[in-house]
């Protein structure tokens, strides 16, 4: 009862705070970046997380769908197919970043709108094919069939070798190498330009600003991803320890609580854009506002973006 509590607790909070996260940049203009545009993609994935794959969670956890393999192999392939969608997204939004700080005057050109939406669509494609690998073949028959357990259904190896090491340590390692140079670099520009001795002083403070913006907004990025790598470590060492030693015992609390965590990082990421983005905060204010006063208005443009908000957090 206390995990299905809990689970309908992230649920709920991801499909509304992710909500929000999409109404935010549909309303906002500003918000309109490439690479808000890719966090849309996660905040999409979480949403389905929310609304499909915690309630198929909580019926596989009760044993449902009973004698019928393939709808279980279904229900519990959902979650891999978000999961990995939000991993492509967080990769997606580390590779623009990337473009903007090494690459600034080619990424008008290559980080088109246009190329963003057949980047998310190409993601999304690869993210259900992956997950619907099991269904191909990949997955255990279990003794006793009447019952839809994860650890039952699922082969480990797949989920260990092809999911865990693959599709998630290789994009995680990739991922912050991009944010470990980035900082560098960033840091590198910021000393370089200090110790400059000229009289363009006005440019110099031009360039200082839009450093420490461009280390702001990959701060908070990486922070996303330092909490996405929090929450779904735990679950996948469990796997691992199921594959190695799979007559092992594995309290039943300890899975429960893995699996909640992972869940809940569908439910942290607006908090942490309202907490570390000014512009995604403001617009949040006006739609709440909006809404509590019953006003059908569209929230103002004074938010400013994520790509031009002023230093307003040094």
């Amino acid at each position: 009862m206390a995990y299905m509590a809990a689970e309908l607790v992230i649920a709920f909070l991801s499909t509304a705070g992710n909500s929000l996260v999409c109404a935010a940049v549909g309303l906002n203009r500003k918000l309109r970046t490439v690479t808000n545009y890719f966090l849309v993609s996660l905040a999409v994935a979480d949403i389905c997380v929310g609304v499909i794959a915690i309630p198929f969670a909580i019926l596989t956890d009760m044993g449902l769908p009973r004698h019928n393999l393939y709808l279980c192999l279904l229900m519990l392939s959902v979650l891999i197919m978000f999961t990995q969608s939000s991993i492509f997204s967080l990769l997606a939004v580390a590779v623009d970043r990337y473009v903007a700080i090494f690459k600034p005057l080619r990424y008008q050109v290559l980080m088109t709108s246009r190329n963003a939406v057949l980047v998310i669509l190409t993601t999304w494609l690869l993210a259900f094919l992956i997950g619907l690998v099991p269904l191909m073949g990949w997955h255990k028959t279990p003794p006793d069939s009447s019952y839809c357990f994860f650890v039952m259904v699922m082969d480990m190896t797949y989920m260990v070798s092809f999911m865990f090491f693959t599709w998630l340590i290789i994009p995680l390692v990739i991922m912050f190498l991009i944010y470990a140079q980035i900082f560098v670099a960033v840091k590198r520009q910021l000393k370089r330009t200090a110790s400059e001795q000229s009289g363009r002083e006005q440019r110099q403070m031009k360039v200082v600003a839009n450093m420490r913006r461009e280390m702001r907004m990959a701060t908070s990025l990486f922070l996303v991803l330092f909490i996405f790598t929090i929450c779904w470590i735990p679950l996948h060492i469990i796997n691992c320890f199921l594959l190695l030693c799979p007559h092992c015992p594995v309290p039943l609390e300890l899975l429960l609580a893995s699996i909640i965590l992972s869940h809940a990082n569908s439910a942290v990421n607006p908090f942490l854009y309202a907490y570390t983005m000014t512009a995604f905060k403001d617009t949040f204010k006006e739609i709440v506002l909006c809404c509590r006063t019953g006003k059908d208005t569209q929230p103002s443009n004074m938010a400013v973006s994520d790509d031009t908000e002023e230093e307003d957090r040094t």
